[in-house]
Order: structure tokens, then C-alpha cells, then sequence
């Protein structure tokens, strides 16, 4: 809206937005400022609200961290303030800002903010009729936002900076350098209307612009007809609503002056007529002034001098304010002053280099008295370290004696549970095959014709012989498990538990009970020892076996979960009572119990089953009350 010349709205719409906006950022509320500032300082005109804007960006750096942390727009306020400084004749106080928007630019490598420094430098000189330092200066602000046009407004301002080149050297006379920059502004301008098709109208009126200029050398040079032609492509740009209407009147000012050069007094009085009508909207005391000048000269040719002399005098006043209004301007050193505010800046910097020197000595002065002591309380220390290493060598020695003797100890036990397990497997395996002779013997003599008394005697002998080998197998069970190494291999879990379920289900039936089998809804394979984990399985099926009811369901039960298969056996038997639950997986634990049908219990199975689980990276646990049975489960990992 503003780029198409609809400013006022446009102020209206951002006004708007900000009042109804909450919790804006640092930089939204800076452009917001800044944006206001640019519509009061080159569109109203009003120096008072500009400065009231300015004001208000500079406020927002109101700590350390924010003028750190945003200094290319600390750099741009201060810049800002100053153009309106400037506008208001403060020169001496614009140019502190000025430089001090540069001394901003130039800590933090800000080259954007440095080429705004430099195009300001390059504005007061060319103002102040010092065109030749005035092009150098554009010249440098030119190269130094070489890397800033991504942004139009660097875009925007380049092309000027071409322009007010090429309009320094057109002052000094150099029609040839004049043109060279003329035509390097048209190219740049061409060259970037693609990148920013969405504002052709800025565009346009650059161009527009460059035309007015140009036409000045063809005017110097006697070209009027070519003059013309220029003069007239730039005032039918730039007189259009939302263009650059000021430079469209110095267009007209200058065909006036063609027109006036040629005598063609119609064309003249014509076009300033028209100049006249545009004085209630656009306000230039330098256009009033020509435009005078040449009424003045109009009705001098038209011999009407009472009329002439009226427009003479109005020019000459007009001249004398703007004359009084630039001597304070062209009398200012720059160079003078921008040296002064430099010695100002390295005589602060150096008092800052003395107050920090000052700090530095007192810092050095603390550390050194803190060196002393450390060096004093270092030397106490090492004359009572060399006390303590004498102290720490003779524990040293004795810890090293006992470690001697625990590692000798440690070697002993390792020998002994080595020769226990082997002592252990060697008599459980030599009493094997007498008391499994002795239990077959009675198997056979009681079918024998003996006495119901006999009988009775030898089938106590029978069972304890049984429940001898059962022990005899678990002790030897239970030793090799603790010295086995594991033979894994891809088992499916699926047909794993149906196996270990069918084996079971005949041991079951003998007291009427029934296993119910829920398996994985697809088929999963774990790297185990399939003998192991049947050995698992197995163990924990047949102790729900012994410890529920005549008639009762035990139910098996396999879950995949998310890295894990967790498989369950849960029974309603008579469960686990608390003050026993700590020594369920206990070798030899006190805790074993018979089974409801007198069934023996030897407490070794479930210490074999944790074993194996851990062996395989699992966990065993269970829930258990005396009410609704136990829930033995354990789980696996995939891989």
C-alpha cells in the first residue's frame, strides 16, 4: 500500500494492527517506530512527529544486551535522529549522531549501516556545493552496501547513489562522467526489475528521475530537443498520483525553461500555469523560486514589466530565505567536525582504556596477594602431604598385604565351590543308579504275594526312592545350569509353548486339570537355547500343576510387546503366602511346600528358572495371593 503511493491508509491499517497486536517482538516494534518515522519525515513533512519516532526507537535500547545483540538497528536509529536533526539547521548535533550511528557500524562490521553513514556524508557535501567529495562519498557508500541489495530498500538506495554520482559530476561540468553513471543507474535499475516485479512503480519513477538529470546535459550541451523528449518521459512518470510529484515540478521547471530559452511563450506560460496549480500540494520553496523567475522573464517579453518586477521580487526573497537557510549548512566544516567528534571518541575510548587499566591493576593486585597465599597454603599443604604419603605408603602396604590375602582367599573359594559342584554332581550321580535300582526292586516285589502291611512298607520305600532320584536330578540340574554355556539358535516361540504344553497336558489329566494354550496372533522366532527355556516352561507348568486343585484350569498365555514376548502361567491353586514370597527363587530355599496331593517340593526348579532367564537377558517375577492363585511370567528380548 505505501510502495504504491497509498500512504495514509497504509499508516491507518499499521496503526490499527499494532494497537490490536500483543506480545510483540523487540525488532516488530523497532520497524513499527521506524516505519511511522519514514511517513512523518518524507511524506508529511512533519520534523515534530519524526523526531517524537526517532526518539522512541532509540528508548527501545534501553539495556546492554538489546544495543549487543541488535546493532544494525541501534546504528539506524541514531541515524535516523540525526536526519531530522539535520532537517531542523542542528547541524553540529545530526553530525554527532551521525557518527555515532558509524562508530555503531564499524565495532560490529555493519557495512549496510556504514554505506548509510557514508550516502548521509555524501548528501551534506553535495548540499554544501563540495561535489567532488560529495561523488567520493557516494562512491564508498555505493561499494560498502554492495552486500545489503538483497533487501529493495539497499536496492532502492543504490540506484540513487548511481544517480547523485552522476549528478556530482554533472555539477563539476563532467558531462561524459555524468553520463556513465546516468547510464549505470538505468542498467542497474533494468537489471533488478525482475527480483522485485511486485514494485514496478519505484522502479518507474528511478527511472523518471535519471531522465530529469540527463536532461540537464542535453541542456548544457544545446540539445533541446532532446532535452525535451527526456524532460517529458520523466514528468509523465513522476507526475502520477503516489510518485515522486517534486521531481516531476523540477522536470517542469526546467522544459519551462527550454520552452523559455526558445521563446515559445505560449508552450511557457502554459506548463507554468499548470506548475502553479500543484504549489497547494506539492511544497518547494526552491520551485517557487524558479517558477517566479521565469513568470518574471515571461512578462518581461511580453513587455507587462509592472508584473515582471512583482515575480522578481517574490524570486529574489525566496533566494535571500534560502540562501540564509544554506549558509549555515555551507559554512559548517564537516571534515572539521567529523575529525573533532573522532578526537572525542578515541579521547572517551582512551579514558576507557585508563578506567579499565585501572581495574585491571586492582584485579592483578587481588590475584597476586591470592597467588601468595595459595603458594602459602600450598607449601603448608606439601610439607603435610609428605607427612600423609609416608602415612598412605604404610596403609598402602598393609591394604596391599590384605588384598594379597583376600585375592588368595577368593582363589581358594573359587576352588572349593569348583570342587563342591564336582563333589556335588559325583555323589548325586553315583547315588543315582543304587536308589534307582532300589526303586524298581520295589516296583517289582510289590506285585508279589506279600502281607497289605509289607505292601504298605514297600511302597514307602518306592516313594522315597522316587523322590530321592527327583532331588538327585534337580542338584544336577542345578549345577550344570551354573557352569553351562548357552547353544542358541532361532526357536518359534509359537511352537515352543505348544510343545512344552502338549508334554504337560498328560501330567494334568492325572488330577483332572486342563491347560488352556493363548499364543502370539503371528509367528515370532527368539535366538534362545530351545532345551532351556523348554526346561523353563515346563518347570513353571508343573508347579501350577502341583499347587492347584483336583479339576482347576491353568491358563499359559504369550504377549508380544514392543521389544520384549512376555509369556505367563497362571494357575488357581493355593498361592504363595507373604512372609514366603522373598525365598520363592532361593536355592535349597525354606520355603518349598508339598502340592495338594502330597506332591513332594525340593525348592530348587524356580532358582533353575531364574538362571537360565538371566542367562538370556530376561526377568522372572510373579503375583501371588492366597485367594486367586499365582501368575508366574517372564519375558525375553526380540533381539
Amino acid at each position: 500500500m505505501y510502495d504504491n503511493g497509498h500512504h495514509k491508509a497504509a499508516v491507518g491499517y499499521l496503526d490499527s494492527a499494532f494497537r490490536h497486536s500483543n506480545n510483540l517482538g523487540f525488532k516488530q516494534v523497532y520497524h513499527y517506530y521506524f516505519f511511522i518515522y519514514t511517513y512523518a519525515s518524507h511524506i508529511k513533512n512533519d520534523r515534530k512527529m519524526a523526531l517524537l519516532y526517532a526518539d522512541s526507537m532509540l528508548y527501545l535500547f534501553d539495556t546492554p544486551e538489546k544495543k549487543l545483540k541488535f546493532t544494525s538497528e541501534y546504528g539506524q536509529a541514531h541515524l535516523s535522529k540525526g536526519d531530522v536533526l539535520f532537517d531542523e539547521h542542528r547541524y553540529n548535533e545530526a553530525y554527532g549522531y551521525f557518527y555515532e550511528g558509524k562508530v555503531i557500524a564499524s565495532n560490529n562490521l555493519d557495512d549496510c549501516t556504514m554505506g548509510d553513514y557514508s550516502y548521509r556524508m555524501g548528501m551534506i557535501l553535495y548540499r554544501q556545493e563540495h561535489y567532488s567529495r560529495a561523488a567520493e562519498y557516494f562512491k564508498k557508500s555505493f561499494d560498502e552496501t554492495s552486500s545489503c541489495e538483497g533487501k529493495f530498500n539497499y536496492f532502492y538506495r543504490r540506484q540513487e547513489l548511481l544517480n547523485n554520482i552522476g549528478l556530482s559530476y554533472s555539477k563539476m561540468l563532467m558531462n561524459d562522467s555524468a553520463m556513465y553513471f546516468y547510464n549505470n543507474a538505468l542498467d542497474y535499475i533494468n537489471t533488478n526489475a525482475v527480483r522485485f516485479k511486485d514494485r514496478p512503480q519505484m522502479g518507474e519513477v528511478s527511472k523518471g528521475v535519471v531522465y530529469g538529470n540527463m536532461a540537464d546535459i542535453s541542456i548544457r550541451q544545446k540539445d533541446y530537443n532532446k532535452a525535451k523528449s527526456l524532460l517529458k518521459k520523466s514528468i509523465a512518470i513522476n507526475l502520477r498520483k503516489g510518485n515522486d510529484n517534486n521531481d516531476a515540478q523540477y522536470s517542469e521547471l526546467k522544459l519551462a525553461s527550454i520552452y523559455d530559452k526558445q521563446n515559445a511563450s505560449d508552450s511557457l506560460i502554459n506548463l507554468l500555469n499548470i506548475i502553479r496549480l500543484q504549489f497547494n500540494s506539492v511544497k518547494s520553496p526552491e520551485t517557487k523560486q524558479d517558477w517566479h523567475l521565469l513568470m518574471s522573464s515571461y512578462f518581461e517579453k511580453q513587455n507587462d514589466h509592472q508584473q515582471a518586477m512583482m515575480h522578481y521580487k517574490q524570486y529574489d526573497e525566496l533566494k535571500d530565505t534560502i540562501t540564509n537557510e544554506n549558509r549555515k549548512l555551507k559554512e559548517a566544516d564537516v571534515a572539521e567536525q567529523v575529525k573533532s567528534l573522532e578526537k572525542d571518541n578515541e579521547f572517551n575510548n582512551l579514558k576507557k582504556n585508563n578506567e579499565l587499566q585501572h581495574v585491571y591493576l586492582r584485579v592483578t593486585i587481588v590475584f597476586a596477594l591470592m597467588l601468595i597465599i595459595i603458594i602459602s597454603l600450598v607449601f603448608l599443604n606439601w610439607q603435610k602431604s609428605k607427612k600423609n604419603i609416608k602415612t598412605l605408603g604404610s596403609l598402602n602396604d598393609q591394604i596391599n598385604h590384605q588384598n594379597h590375602h583376600l585375592e588368595n582367599a577368593l582363589s581358594d573359594l573359587k576352588l572349593n565351590s569348583q570342587e563342591k559342584d564336582r563333589i556335588l554332581r559325583t555323589v548325586a550321580h553315583d547315588l543315582r543308579n543304587p536308589i534307582g535300582g532300589i526303586a524298581s526292586l520295589t516296583s517289582v516285589m510289590t506285585e508279589e504275594n506279600y502281607s497289605d502291611e509289607q505292601k504298605e512298607l514297600l511302597n514307602i520305600i518306592r516313594e522315597t526312592s522316587f523322590n530321592s532320584i527327583e532331588l538327585i536330578n534337580e542338584i544336577l540340574e542345578a549345577t550344570e545350569s551354573a557352569s553351562a554355556v548357552l547353544n542358541k539358535e532361532p526357536v518359534e516361540v509359537n511352537a515352543l509353548l505348544n510343545n512344552s504344553v502338549e508334554l504337560m497336558r498328560f501330567k494334568a489329566a492325572e488330577k483332572q486339570q486342563v491347560i488352556n494354550l493363548a499364543l502370539l496372533s503371528s509367528p515370532l522366532e527368539l535366538c534362545i537355547s530351545r532345551e532351556k527355556i523348554w526346561r523353563v516352561i515346563s518347570n513353571l507348568i508343573s508347579n501350577a500343576i502341583k499347587f492347584s486343585p483336583e479339576g482347576s484350569a491353568i491358563l499359559v498365555m504369550a504377549l508380544e510387546l514392543e521389544n520384549e514376548i512376555q509369556v505367563s502361567v497362571k494357575d488357581h491353586g493355593i498361592g504363595i503366602p507373604d512372609k514366603l514370597k522373598s525365598q520363592v527363587f532361593n536355592m535349597f530355599t525354606d520355603a518349598k511346600r508339598p502340592g495338594t496331593l502330597g506332591e513332594k517340593s525340593f525348592g530348587l526348579g524356580l532358582s533353575i528358572c531364574r538362571q537360565i532367564i538371566e542367562d538370556h537377558n530376561g526377568r522372572i517375577w510373579f503375583e501371588s495371593d492366597t485367594e486367586n492363585g499365582t501368575s508366574f511370567n517372564f519375558i525375553l528380548p526380540k533381539s
